[in-house]
């Protein structure tokens, strides 16, 4: 029986008996503390916590879940899987234990041709809270199942809470026995590998109160309405019904397993480690795919951190099996076509979640390229030296400088036969999110006593004013200097000045702070600044140009107009290019970050990829269409709830209180939540250039645009930089671009000629080099100054390729260069010189310090670079005196 038909035949049972199909929650529900749906009860825990009101007394459900914990463990055991399908029965003070007992064993144990599974009675067995007669009897004496094949168990494997205080009860579980082919008679508490438990029903009958473990807290009481809960596994199910030895091999991961083989070459079931590896991509594609397809991106923490775990191994997994190409494609094309009649959403949104898993793969390719080198050598240093533990300041540099994640390090190392100093990787992680967590802080008030503020906090905000005027009279109600109040500040002084009110605009929301000035009989003062202190108080930074400011006077505080124009049409460009992003990519492109400026503006939003040149032109040209149509620009103050649900959009990394401010421009072109300065209308806003766009992080991507005078500026300087092209060329400017393309080609040619006429040179050398081979002991020594001019690329081509001339003979063979003030080197040894304790990476710190320098590398290559040409001499005679003292001779 295929999978989606068990799940199907669930739904239909439990909907003849009553109950309310409900849809499955998405993976990421809005609780803080859990990263993903785990259990088919949880979109319903406000139901069995007397939260809200059930719309229905029974319900059924085949809910997705993923569960990570125990990810080392996915491709070992039999039954464990990151993704799973949860179907459940759910009764709200309905039905109880005889109805929950008795429609899960007609369903395990009908006919096939009546919707049932068929299984055999005879194979299952329950088990029931220790002291619960009551389901006891019902599955002795009204079910029919022999008293030896019901088991009694205690708290820990058959009493159900949530962990915290509140519903929980006693349950009982179905297995299914496999045979004694797969273990000892006995049922449940003998062996759970022969006995496979495939349903749990919990019978939340009480109330728990505080405790420190599964077992260990009170039962307060009886609940006022009793409920059920049941999970029946479907990957259990099938792989039972489908008569498969585990999880990995039914219909829906098999296929995944099977495009695997086919892809790496190797063939599964005939090596325990490499089936474990099939089984990891088949689970791991699954997951992500149902993840990504729920919302979640690549990142280096919580849910993203998680994906990005999992893609990692499915990569290197398909790698140790021998996969030579990229995979993640094939593989999300598999779970597309294998899981998409049960969640249509994959089809739908394959493109987005192709684009995701595959730019992730390729991220993590060139990754491992760089790190799985720096590993290798770092676990080849530990073992030369006689050690085991890879210290936890190369891990660390393995994650924070090559983006090398911690968990495959250690698994690496333990491949290798290595631990890592994991205390030690961890005290670096903790120092360094210490360091970018104060230089955040650090940033606007890194020297000011912050407790200087709290009577102006307490007093209340900083009115402002900024909507309606450009200039507004206010009382000064604070100056701080240096972190410290002072009365009175003087001319050429800068300080810090705290109004009742302002219309100067405080950076935030991704638009920088207004400029202007302070006025008052006698005084002059420049406002460069405008700040929030813990988003309530307005700080000016102000230096007084002339006469003095006090605390108590009454000024004029002015917003330059010129400068809020040009603001203005930045901030509402960056909304008009937000909505043109969103309708030429599609919703997927969420914003994740801004900046807006005067004749300026950027916009980061989620996307897999460079946008096409299309793409760009169709997103210029829709912004630059709403800005013609001069669409009108309300703004207006409502609830949250009510903004949500007339489609405003939330803005990036903001928190917001009950009441919102909703700017709209076109009605539904663009509607944003946003407490940003606008223009009155769109035209307003200029003509909108954009700049290019490019990658600022994994699956982040940056546009930049100008607006305004700006927008006309940068036009102007390229239409003269065009029409200077067309000048010197001699070809009218629409040719430019063709004859350009012409050159660049030609160039390429001949690069690549010269390259080849180089490379040619380089080979020649060699066997003038074999000739000046020296024997020092029982080592033929060629330790030279490179010819001028060859690079360090063409250096390690004319030492392999010297060393091959040499034979089998033990050898060394070291050039060093002198390009452009630096000394690159490479040191090769033969295999014979090796043997004699000879080697490449030893003989780097011989020389090294003769020239400024440092490198590394393997027994058998080994090349790096120094900065003191005038020491090569005394560099070669370093290697020739220590090859002497490793084999002998002078």
């Amino acid at each position: 029986m295929q999978t989606h038909e068990i799940r199907r035949r669930f739904l239909d049972h439990f909907v003849k008996a009553g109950h309310t199909e409900v849809p499955s929650a998405s993976l990421i529900l809005d609780d803080p503390n859990l990263l993903f749906v785990n259990a088919g009860m949880v979109p319903f825990v406000p139901f069995f916590l007397g939260q809200q009101t059930p719309p229905y007394s029974r319900a059924t459900s085949v809910q997705k879940c993923v569960r990570t914990l125990d990810i080392e463990e996915v491709g070992i055991t039999t039954r464990h899987n990151t993704f799973f399908q949860m179907a459940g029965n759910f009764s709200f003070g309905d039905y109880f234990k005889k109805e929950a007992i008795s429609h899960a064993w007609a369903l395990l144990t009908g006919s096939v041709d009546e919707g049932g599974y068929g299984i055999d009675p005879t194979r299952l067995w329950a088990t029931v809270f220790y002291d619960d007669d009551e389901a006891f009897n019902i599955w002795r004496d009204e079910v029919g199942v022999p008293e030896e094949r019901i088991q009694r168990r205690g708290m820990k494997d058959n009493y159900w809470s949530m962990g915290i205080p509140g519903p929980c009860g006693p349950c009982s579980e179905i297995f299914y026995d496999r045979g004694a082919e797969y273990g000892v008679e006995g049922g449940p508490e003998a062996d759970e590998d022969r006995y496979i438990e495939i349903w749990n029903l919990v019978f939340m009958q009480n109330e728990r109160g505080e405790g420190t473990n599964k077992g260990d807290y009170p039962i307060l009481g009886p609940l006022p309405k009793k409920n059920i809960d049941t999970g029946m596994g479907v990957e259990r199910v099938a792989f039972l019904l489908q008569g498969v030895e585990n999880v990995y091999e039914t219909d829906l991961l098999r296929p995944v397993i099977e495009k695997a083989a086919e892809l790496t070459g190797s063939v599964y079931g005939t090596d325990h480690t490499s089936d474990v590896r099939f089984r990891v991509i088949a689970d791991h594609a699954r997951t992500a795919a149902m993840l990504i397809a729920d919302g979640v991106n690549p990142g280096n923490y919580g849910r993203g951190y998680v994906l990005r775990r999992l893609l990692r191994r499915i990569v290197r997994s398909a790698k140790l099996l021998g996969s030579e190409q990229p995979t993640m494609r094939e593989f999300m094309i598999v779970v597309r076509d294998t899981m998409a009649p049960s969640y249509p959403i994959l089809e739908t949104d394959f493109t987005r979640i192709e684009n995701v898993a595959v730019g992730e793969e390729t991220a993590f390719l060139k990754t491992l390229a760089s790190g799985s080198a720096l590993f290798e050598n770092a676990a080849e240093t530990v073992k030369s030296s006689g050690k085991s533990i890879i210290a936890g300041d190369q891990a660390f540099a393995l994650h924070d400088t090559y983006g090398f994640p911690i968990d495959l390090t250690l698994e690496m190392a333990s491949e290798a036969g290595l631990t890592v100093d994991e205390d030690g990787f961890r005290t670096l992680m903790a120092e360094q999110r210490k360091r970018a967590k104060d230089d955040a802080q650090a940033r606007k008030h890194a020297h000011a006593d912050l407790t200087v503020y709290k009577e102006l906090l307490d007093r209340g905000p900083t009115e402002f004013t900024g909507f309606n005027e450009l200039v507004s009279e206010a009382h000064v109600l604070a100056l701080i200097v240096d972190g410290v109040r002072v009365p009175v500040a003087k001319a050429g002084q800068s300080v810090e000045v705290i109004l009742d009110r302002s219309p100067l605009y405080a950076e935030s929301g991704g638009q920088i702070a207004d400029i202007g000035s302070l006025t008052a009989p006698g005084l002059e003062a420049k406002v460069n600044d405008v700040q929030k202190i813990a988003k309530k108080v307005w700080t000016h930074k102000v230096t007084v140009q002339k006469g003095e400011i006090t605390e108590g006077d009454v000024v004029l505080a002015h917003v330059d107009a010129e400068w809020r124009k040009g603001a203005t049409q930045g901030h509402s460009g960056t909304h008009m290019v937000h909505a043109a992003l969103r309708q030429v990519l599609g919703p997927n492109a969420v914003q994740a970050g801004s900046l807006n400026k005067p004749g300026y503006l950027r916009f980061d939003f989620s996307w897999q990829g460079a946008l096409s040149e299309s793409q760009k032109q169709d997103i210029e040209v829709v912004t630059n269409e709403a800005v013609a149509s001069n669409f009108a620009v309300n703004t207006f103050v409502t609830d949250l709830d009510k903004a949500k649900s007339m489609g405003a959009m939330a803005l990036f990394g903001e928190n917001y209180g009950d009441e919102v401010r909703v700017v709209e421009i076109g009605g539904p072109f663009s509607m944003e939540l946003c407490g940003g300065t606008h223009v009155g209308s769109s035209a307003q806003i200029g003509q909108v250039t954009l700049l290019g766009e490019q990658s600022v992080g994994s699956g982040i991507r940056r546009v930049e645009a100008y607006v305004g005078l700006d927008s006309y500026r940068y036009l102007a300087k390229e239409r003269a930089l065009l029409a200077g092209l067309s000048a010197s060329l001699k070809v009218p400017s629409e040719e430019v671009p063709a004859r350009v393309e012409a050159l660049v080609e030609r160039l390429k040619v001949a690069e690549k000629e010269l390259e080849q006429t180089k490379a040619k040179a380089v080979l020649a050398a060699a066997g003038e080099f074999v000739d000046k081979a020296k024997r020092i002991g029982s080592v033929l020594v060629i330790a030279e100054p490179a010819p001028a001019g060859v690079g360090a690329n063409d250096l390690r081509t004319l030492v392999t390729d010297i060393k091959g001339r040499l034979g089998s003979e033990p050898a060394v063979v070291a050039l060093l260069g002198d390009t452009d003030g630096k000394v690159p080197f490479v040191v090769a040894t033969s295999k014979a010189a090796q043997a004699l304790g000879v080697k490449a990476g030893d003989l780097v710190g011989s020389f090294g310090p003769k020239i400024g320098g440092r490198g590394g590398g393997k027994p058998d290559m080994a090349q790096g670079s120094g900065s003191d040409a005038s020491g090569i001499p005394a560099a070669l005679d370093a290697i020739r005196d220590r090859v002497a003292e490793l084999a002998g001779g002078s």
